[in-house]
């Protein structure tokens, strides 16, 4: 089930307490929303919210893929979390404070018998893990391995949170500081096989031109989408993580040139003042693949 993950450009952060919000999430066009039930939501309210969120997913109709933020799995309580989330219209779960590869192979037992349960394909939930410590993020490789269902993980930096609170970095807009952990980490998750990286998250709700430029880097390394705190961030996000039309028509007629070749018995052939062959024309059929996905 892994491979058919569909690529997400967006992921939105919704409070499981303010359900009503989701209205707003596909409006601004976001490809996904996480329903939060761990850290914007108070503890004398997570029954109420957990409740909303149920009744929100079981709702949905719209486009939108819906994720929830579970609280960590420390206890039947929390099993009981995914028991009353799982449905056919859950895209996945996002498990936060994960330690290493055996807090995924327990929540994917867990989701496995919540699937059977509703009489759902194996699989069909999937898994993304937060990488929150440094023991995690150290083991990227080994999580992103650990069960079928995983996908869409990778470095989410955000200034003062968990991560930053982990490692010891001091965040600044420009990045810089991270890069390598978040490039580090990128290559784990695609040693492993893992689909759809996505990465994040931008704070600074007003400076859409620092939002650009941090998108514009994770996209240049390798990601494939990211988390967003506000829905203001969501169209800039889905621009920077689709190619335009320009890259497009490139990749058609580089395709184009790089079969003619091959067609005449050549195995290389010199496009647009460059030489490109099959693997070129490898990567440029992935990006049509996934434009059209």
């Amino acid at each position: 089930m892994s491979s058919d993950r569909l690529p997400l450009r967006s992921l939105l952060f919704v409070p499981g307490t303010r359900t009503d919000w989701l209205a707003k999430a596909q409006a601004a066009g976001a490809d996904a929303a996480i329903l939060d039930l761990e850290d914007a939501v108070p503890p004398a309210v997570k029954a109420e919210a957990l409740r909303k969120v149920a009744e929100a997913v079981a709702d949905s109709t719209g486009p939108m893929a819906l994720f929830v933020r579970v609280n960590a799995l420390d206890g039947w309580p929390a099993a009981e979390e995914l028991r009353a989330i799982a449905h056919e219209q859950l895209a996945g779960v996002v498990l936060p404070k994960v330690s290493g590869p055996d807090d995924v192979r327990l929540a994917d037992r867990l989701l496995g018998w919540c699937e059977r349960e509703r009489g759902l394909p194996p699989g069909h939930i999937a898994l993304v893990p937060l990488l929150e410590t440094a023991t995690a993020l150290r083991e990227a490789y080994e999580i992103g391995r650990a069960a079928e269902r995983v996908a869409y993980l990778g470095a989410v930096t955000a200034p003062g949170g968990d991560v930053e609170r982990a490692v010891g970095y001091r965040w600044s807009p420009a990045g810089t500081e991270t890069l390598g952990l978040r490039s580090r980490v990128l290559l784990d998750v695609r040693a492993a096989g893992t689909p759809n990286p996505v990465t994040g998250l931008w704070t600074r709700i007003a400076d859409l031109d620092g939002l650009r430029s941090f998108a514009e880097q994770n996209r240049a390394i390798g990601y494939e989408g990211m988390v967003a705190i506000h829905p203001s961030h969501v169209p800039l996000i889905n621009e920077v993580f689709s190619p335009g039309s320009d890259e497009l028509d490139r990749c058609a007629r580089l395709v184009a040139a790089v079969e003619a070749a091959q067609a005449s018995g050549s195995g290389a052939v010199r496009f647009e003042g460059e030489m490109v062959d099959e693997a070129m024309a490898a990567t440029a059929r992935l990006l049509l693949e996934r434009h059209r996905a």
